[in-house]
């Protein structure tokens, strides 16, 4: 479960760029940096959670989120949905476009928040 840890770790960490970091005006972000630095970290995040589900924790190569995608429509359509929500606005619109909507980057932090408690489930379930 040390991964759940520091996944969770990963979006508080991502939380406080965006409420220390990236001056919220208006719904607004005004600094891109942080909010860049923000969706990458969130992401990497659900990436670590979901290499322990998956069996992935030992690789030293990254997968493409094709990998991710594929994997994840064998385990669960739901999770597959907020994967790919959480991918596109979290590493995409975040993390590379600098998307200052606040309330994108809400969105996309609730779904990387609703991976990590759905593995965190899935997780318990079998260590039992």
């Amino acid at each position: 479960m040390e991964a759940v840890l520091e996944a969770r770790r990963h979006i508080d960490n991502a939380k406080d760029f965006l409420s220390n970091n990236a001056k919220k005006e208006d719904g607004l972000y005004h600094d891109k940096k942080y909010v860049k630095i923000a969706g990458h970290t969130a992401y990497t995040g659900i990436l670590l959670v979901l290499n322990e589900l998956l069996g992935e924790k030992n690789r030293k190569t990254p997968k493409s989120v094709e990998w991710y995608q594929y994997e994840l429509s064998r385990v669960d359509k739901s999770l597959l949905s907020s994967f790919t929500t959480a991918y596109q606005i979290l590493h995409i619109d975040m993390g590379y476009q600098g998307s200052k909507s606040a309330d994108l980057a809400k969105l996309g932090l609730q779904h990387a928040e609703k991976i990590i408690s759905w593995v965190e489930n899935r997780l318990s379930k079998t260590h039992k």
